[in-house]
């Protein structure tokens, strides 16, 4: 079982109370469908520097990576883990998911 980084981007928006009641139930549901998957169920993102250069001063924003929230989930290949996202809540407003496989150096 290895380990992936599923990075979100896009939908900024600011849903009205009854929209954000639904979108938390849907994160909720995927959630409870993927049980023990589930490594570290993550954050939304909020504020962002970005450095480019060593020496280089922190610039406000996200240099090009916008990115809204991370979540780390197990599972047996890249496959299974973009097959596990192919109905994730995000991609319901737009959104994208981005998954990466996190290389164990231990």
């Amino acid at each position: 079982m290895a380990r992936y980084v599923l990075i979100y981007s896009g939908d900024q928006t600011s849903p009205s109370r009854v929209e954000q009641d639904a979108i938390v139930a849907d994160w909720e549901a995927w959630y409870e469908k993927m049980g023990d998957a589930i490594a570290e169920g993550g954050d939304p993102l909020g504020a962002s520097k970005h450095i480019s250069a060593v020496g280089a001063s922190a610039a406000d924003g996200d240099g090009g990576m916008p990115a809204s929230g991370y979540t780390v989930i197990d599972a047996a290949s890249l496959d299974a883990a973009a097959a596990a996202c192919a109905d994730h809540p995000h991609l319901n407003r737009g959104g994208k998911v981005h998954i990466f496989e996190a290389i164990d150096l231990h």
